[in-house]
């Protein structure tokens, strides 16, 4: 008999510990918590969109080590500020300078230098790989050139190390 009175109890128990908590529970959900969970999300929703004149460029033919220099323009096309964190070419040849986490407000443009050394042999490309907080992460520019053989037509590099 104890032991039935002792389950009784511990079923009661747990039905009380069950519908207490889906009580308040229900009593946490609000209008003004949803109204702000709606905001949150239309915010998350908004995203920059970076637009360029041209993701590609043609330097043509060039002489072999003759420095050469590309300005991409970029308009923020979305509806969030855009950032870039960083830009990596794809040999060392190539060195990108961009806006470094400067927010580009929507509607705003910017600009992205990349230097080339002109070094290589016929033709080449190399590509500029951008990380930001567009969709899809990262954006992609090319360079390319015919390079021009040395005047005693090598395709030697335009430094030399010495031991």
């Amino acid at each position: 008999m104890n032991n039935r009175i002792l389950s009784y109890a511990v079923v009661a128990m747990l039905a009380f510990a069950v519908t207490s908590c889906k009580q308040k529970a229900a009593d946490k959900v609000s209008s003004a918590n949803m109204e702000n969970a709606v905001q949150r999300d239309a915010q998350q929703a908004k995203v920059p969109v970076m637009s360029f004149e041209s993701k590609e460029h043609d330097f043509g033919q060039i002489a072999y080590g003759a420095p050469q220099e590309k300005i991409f323009e970029f308009t923020n096309t979305g509806d969030a500020p855009l950032i870039i964190t960083d830009a990596k070419s794809s040999c060392g040849c190539t060195v990108p300078d961009y806006p470094k986490n400067q927010p580009i407000a929507p509607g705003e443009s910017g600009s992205l230098v990349v230097k080339f050394n002109g070094t290589g042999a016929n033709q080449v490309t190399k590509s500029i790989t951008l990380n930001t907080n567009t969709a899809t992460g990262t954006e992609m520019l090319r360079i390319k050139a015919f390079i021009q053989p040395r005047q005693n037509g090598t395709f030697e590099a335009p430094f030399k190390t010495t031991n």
